[in-house]
């Protein structure tokens, strides 16, 4: 067992989706569709990853897959709750814990840094979104890269974001029927807000959380990390998702 780490200081306050207890227990329930991280293992695989990490990690899904493939893994995510459910997972033992964000990181230099989820979108401030270029410059080794991708602004995903497209529910295992839904709440861009509500049939609750994401154009991006000292990325379409996200690979030059 590598064991969990605790950062002292914890300075992104994380959405109530993944802060709750009970919205974090019933996250992957009702967000199944992960097709995405079998292209981030590909890409790690091409590239001969063998540490790896993980920035807000969420409930773990990721962490303990690359784990399971023999990799050495750090998960850190800002939200107690969600790191609860990852820890409690099967193969949560072979991966390091940190409650924090990316300045908390203690893994030594890594071959790569990954942000899943579309996680570079909830740094919504330049300040925060500088921090956290430059802090996963400085775990990579010579060599290393930052992988994440990013929904291009250009298709508007958030126009689809409304309760008719975005309704599922499912019978969570001591819950009962959990219904979750999206809802616009304002746009205005580069910023995009919205409120993801959830209906617990058990006993008649709702409990919502309002979100915040930056939608940050290719160029935008690619300076930010140039600025940082990465190489100019290189910049790939999302497989599971092709014309809605981009896919950026920045490499931490060998000198």
């Amino acid at each position: 067992m590598i064991g969990t780490l605790v950062a002292p200081i914890v300075r992104v306050v994380p959405d109530r989706l993944f802060s709750v207890p009970r919205l974090a227990r019933v996250y992957d329930r009702l967000d199944p569709d992960r097709r995405d991280l079998e292209a981030y293992l590909a890409l790690l695989e091409e590239f001969r990853v063998r540490s790896v990490v993980d920035v807000g990690c969420g409930t773990g899904t990721f962490a303990i897959m690359l784990a399971a493939r023999g990799c050495d893994v750090t998960g850190i995510d800002p939200a107690e709750a969600s790191l609860e459910v990852a820890r409690a997972k099967p193969g949560a033992a072979a991966v390091r814990w940190i409650l924090g964000d990316a300045s908390a990181a203690r893994a030594g230099l890594v071959d790569a840094v990954t942000m899943t989820g579309n996680v570079a979108q909830v740094f919504v401030t330049d300040d925060d979104w500088h921090q956290l270029v430059h802090s996963a410059f400085g775990m990579l080794r010579p060599g290393g890269r930052l992988v994440f991708e990013s929904r291009d602004p250009a298709a508007q995903a958030w126009r689809g974001w409304n309760r008719e497209a975005t309704y599922r529910q499912v019978d969570v295992q001591g819950m009962g029927i959990v219904a979750r839904w999206e809802e616009i709440t304002a746009v205005d861009l580069p910023l995009v807000s919205f409120r993801t509500t959830f209906e617990f049939r058990d006993d008649g609750s709702t409990l919502t959380s309002d979100s915040t994401l930056r939608f940050r154009d290719r160029e935008e991006l690619a300076v930010s990390l140039r600025d940082a000292g990465f190489d100019d990325p290189e910049v790939r379409g999302a497989p599971d998702r092709p014309n809605l996200e981009l896919v950026f690979i920045a490499h931490r030059p060998e000198r």
